[in-house]
């Protein structure tokens, strides 16, 4: 492995360090190496913000687009205190692997603003979305750029950007953004679309190392978007959640948790913390408890060098973005355990936004059964593309994901040349 291990890289970093791994084997030329490293554009804005008692705040939010080779840009949103450029560089990269990989025509893109969300009314939360559209409405469109939900936005977040730039361009645009509601143009499927992709990948992953997926342990860290219905998923299908975890606390339980129950209790409470169901854990020690399966399904740089000698799961299964450190991949793979990397793990989001995206320009809505069965089929004709990729180069699942995905980026810069 040729990637710089430190201390503790950011995520831009580990990004940078994935492609160069990629760049050595594939014997890609420097040229080409430099121009995939860096966004093809970015833009940062200052997103002032009238508060209800009338005092101005003014926000940094920021549009990457990392690569525009295969189509036009693709990413969500994110609003959380912890967003700055180089993280959402990061993101932007990763997307661009994530959609090649799953052979999507479309380019990475990333957005955030560096707000907590929990801190603004829902009217500070739709101005300030309003705001941020209107700063960065020159470089997004359904040609151009598709922003998605993220961490800290939701489908009413989509339909304030979509309203937004439909008002500025004087009519309705349905395909500007996805994860919109299902009444203003959104898809069947769409909101639990990177769970089911994540539940599909980890029951594929477990008959892969020969664990009946019937039986199998579990813990989730993050219990959001992703972990909750991931959860779900895996729970319907036999598996026994032992321990889950969020921003505010986590439980686990020998038996197994009652899945239905605590996301009742999360949605009501706010958080899985004090969950009767449960004992109450450190929520660090969800990383390390000896399951068979292992989901971080929360954000960057979970796994690092500090606890990964400490992970005895036998399949780590990535719901979050860029949640293993080079340092830990390294650990990992030295210790035999299967990691399965995000830009495979959890593409369903960005290929039921393709589906949505698809429908919207076509004004003709799929059923539920339609978008499960065509995730269904590109999920797992992508696994079985990066285990015979990696079965034929000898490397670990997340450089056989990259490489597929850098080479056929590369191939679409070769055959559209360089202008002028």
């Amino acid at each position: 492995m040729t990637a710089l291990l430190t201390a503790q890289l950011g995520p831009l970093d580990e990004a940078r360090a994935q492609l160069a791994d990629a760049v050595e084997i594939l014997g890609l030329d420097e040229g080409v190496a430099a121009m995939l490293a860096v966004p093809r554009r970015e833009m940062t804005v200052a997103v002032p913000l009238r508060r209800d008692d009338g005092s101005i705040t003014t926000f940094i939010g920021h549009r990457v687009q990392h690569n525009l080779s295969r189509g036009p840009a693709k990413g969500g949103l994110r609003y959380s205190s912890a967003v700055d450029l180089d993280e959402v560089r990061a993101l932007a990269m990763w997307m661009t692997w994530k959609c090649a990989l799953l052979d999507v025509p479309y380019g990475g893109a990333k957005g955030g603003i560096a707000v907590d969300p929990r801190t603004l009314s829902d009217g500070e939360l739709e101005r300030l979305t309003r705001r941020y559209t209107s700063e960065i409405l020159p470089i997004i469109g359904p040609t151009r750029d598709i922003p998605a939900p993220d961490i800290g936005t939701d489908e009413r977040t989509m339909a304030w950007m979509m309203d937004t730039y439909s008002t500025a361009v004087g009519h309705t645009v349905p395909g500007v953004v996805t994860g919109k509601p299902l009444s203003l143009g959104g898809s069947r499927g769409r909101a639990s679309a990177t769970s089911a992709g994540v539940a599909l990948i980890a029951r594929a992953a477990l008959e892969h190392v020969g664990i009946p997926v019937r039986g199998a342990t579990a813990s989730v860290q993050g219990f959001g978007k992703v972990g909750r219905d991931a959860a779900r998923f895996l729970a319907e299908s036999g598996c026994r959640i032992v321990a889950v975890s969020d921003a505010d606390g986590a439980v686990t339980s020998a038996a197994g948790l009652d899945i239905a129950a605590l996301s009742a209790y999360a949605a009501r409470t706010g958080s899985v913390a004090g969950f009767p169901g449960g004992e109450p854990i450190e929520p660090a020690r969800v990383l390390e408890l000896d399951v068979d399966l292992l989901v971080p399904a929360a954000v960057e740089g979970v796994l690092h060098a500090g606890n990964a000698s400490r992970v005895t799961a036998r399949v780590i299964v990535e719901g979050a973005n860029g949640p293993t450190t080079s340092e830990a991949d390294a650990i990992l793979e030295a210790r035999g355990t299967l990691v399965v990397p995000d830009i495979l793990a959890n593409a369903g989001g960005v290929l039921v936004s393709y589906f949505e995206w698809v429908q919207a320009n076509q004004s003709y809505w799929w059923t539920e059964r339609d978008v499960q069965e065509r995730l269904g089929e590109r999920m797992t004709r992508a696994w079985g593309d990066v285990l015979d990729e990696a079965r034929r180069r000898g490397v670990s699942l997340r450089t056989a994901a990259t490489c597929l995905a850098v080479e056929r980026v590369a191939q679409a810069h070769k055959l559209r040349g360089l202008y002028p």
